[in-house]
């Protein structure tokens, strides 16, 4: 035994000796070529290419990094037995990740390629105006030659673009509101940001199924239609106008929007936008994916037929009807007797058009308008064309079928099981009649939730009640909110026609020469 303890010491002695003579001999310039050789030779040999994705870039942190990680944090096909548990910022969800040199076999248009997570040790840092962590992180991409040209670029771009959704679904969307008096925020931004935590969703808003079906699958086709829009040389932008009475469901209907596709809510409040410019900053401001909503706009701004108020801008003698731009006499910003100016508000009507329909509408992507308004007559005929407001949408008093849906929301029944076909058959024949929103049978429900059949009995007592009241007074039933439908929208397109620019400076021209006969 002390025979092999010498020999082996004998023979750590010789490899010491020969190193330090190769140390001697080779400098390591010379041994960093050797190694390069070899490893060229290698590649030439080898039918596989590597590409490294490390997670700091110079300074700066990799995108590519960060993507790959949340790409493959969804992938179920992970290898390993150790796996990193992570939840990010403002997320809901906790997401699995790849552990420190684990590896994960991927597959893209029937490629297989391999994922290696290479975690090691960071030599000791110099100085630098931004310290690095002390572990070098990056994934190892492994394909085979032959497939390199086939799917790196694509299977790239899909990664970041999966990525993109797996963030927007793990964190929780936010509502913004623009910030009084167009002030900044601590970081320079115009909008402050809440939660949005709203719970509504299609499958609990009382409306026709039909309808929702149509309005989603609208939701869904704009959503998956980058490639539509680019093809065709549109902005990639949708409008929608919702209107109806009070209490029909506009503000559950642009929430339960949001959840469906995943984007945040700006709400726009016109009042606290001084100027046309400042419209614009705020639009600039917002991201993509997301929902911009301007509520009840015929409260906000006020857009009545332009005749009607270029007359009025000629009677006041004040010269307005020329002096300044057409548009801007009538997109006044409401401010009680003094005008919209006194209060310091000047948005005009050419501005809030080219802010859902100009150039500067498609300085993002992937955004919705939504305007909603309880009287589609007061509109002006120009906010209402498509392209600006795409979709009209007409939240309707309580139907039928939208009341099924709410006794299953807030008293769990169900039809033909919970309720007698008696009962069912009566509030048929009385909902139409009763012209009651949403909101009113929501609030009777929620009283009596606790007693389903003293609930619909109430329900259908009132419903009776203001059927009466309704078949007095000479008012129909849902046909004729379809009629009443059809007929505010035509009021509200064909009651002013919008007008091109000629048309506009001759009516300039004949305000001037009516001023100077008064004069």
């Amino acid at each position: 035994m002390k025979e092999y303890w010498t020999s082996l010491a004998s023979i750590l002695g010789v490899f010491a000796f020969c190193q330090t003579i190769l140390q001697t001999v080779f400098p390591p310039e010379l041994r960093f070529a050797t190694a390069k050789l070899f490893n060229k030779i290698f590649n030439c040999f080898s039918s596989y290419c590597y590409f490294e994705i490390t997670e700091i870039d110079g300074v700066n942190t990799n995108e590519l990094y960060n993507a790959v990680q949340l790409y493959l944090s969804s992938s179920v096909s992970i290898t390993g037995n150790r796996l990193s548990l992570t939840r990010a910022v403002n997320s809901s969800a906790f997401t699995f990740g790849l552990a420190n040199n684990d590896s994960i076999v991927d597959t893209f248009n029937g490629v297989n390629v391999v994922w290696e997570h290479v975690v090691t040790q960071r030599n000791s840092q110099t100085f630098s105006w931004r310290p690095l962590p002390d572990e070098k992180r990056g994934f190892t991409l492994r394909i085979k030659k032959k497939d390199k040209k086939l799917i790196l670029n694509n299977y790239l771009d899909y990664i970041m673009e999966k990525a993109s959704d797996i963030r927007r679904k793990n964190q929780d969307r936010l509502l913004y509101t623009n910030s009084r008096g167009g002030s900044l925020d601590s970081r320079g931004h115009p909008w402050e940001s809440v939660p949005f935590k709203h719970p509504s969703t299609f499958d609990t808003l009382a409306m026709d199924p039909e309808k929702k079906q149509e309005i989603m699958n609208d939701l869904e086709d704009f959503a998956n239609g980058q490639g539509f829009y680019h093809k065709t040389g549109r902005a990639w932008k949708r409008g929608y106008l919702l209107y109806g009475p009070p209490g029909t469901g506009k503000s559950s209907m642009i929430a339960a929007m949001a959840n469906f596709l995943g984007y945040d809510i700006y709400d726009l409040e016109l009042t606290e936008v001084h100027n046309n410019s400042e419209l614009r900053k705020l639009l600039m401001k917002t991201s993509s994916k997301s929902i911009i909503v301007i509520e009840d706009i015929d409260c906000s701004i006020n857009l009545t037929n332009r005749k009607n108020n270029k007359n009025n801008g000629l009677s006041s003698g004040s010269g307005l009807g020329c002096s300044r731009s057409y548009y801007e006499s009538v997109g006044e910003i409401r401010g009680g007797a003094g005008g919209g100016e006194e209060n310091g508000n000047s948005i005009t009507l050419s501005g809030l058009l080219n802010f859902t329909d100009g150039l500067w509408s498609c300085c993002g992507s992937e955004r919705i308008f939504v305007f909603t308004t309880n009287h589609i007559e007061k509109l002006d005929p120009a906010l209402l064309r498509s392209g600006r407001m795409d979709m009209h949408i007409f939240m309707s008093y309580c139907s039928m079928q939208a009341l099924k849906i709410l006794l299953k929301n807030y008293l769990g029944c169900e039809e033909g099981v919970d309720l007698e076909e008696s009962v069912m058959k009566e509030l048929e024949e009385v909902i139409g009649m009763a012209r009651m929103t949403p909101a009113d049978i929501s609030e009777v429900l929620i009283k009596n939730r606790r007693k389903k059949e003293r609930a619909v009995d109430e329900l259908l007592e009132i419903l009776k009640v203001r059927a009466k009241k309704n078949g007095k007074n000479g008012e129909g039933g849902e046909d004729d909110d379809e009629e009443e439908e059809e007929e505010q929208e035509k009021r509200a397109l064909d009651s002013d026609s919008p007008k091109q620019e000629s048309e506009v400076e001759d009516d300039c021209k004949e305000g001037s020469e009516e001023e100077e006969k008064i004069k």
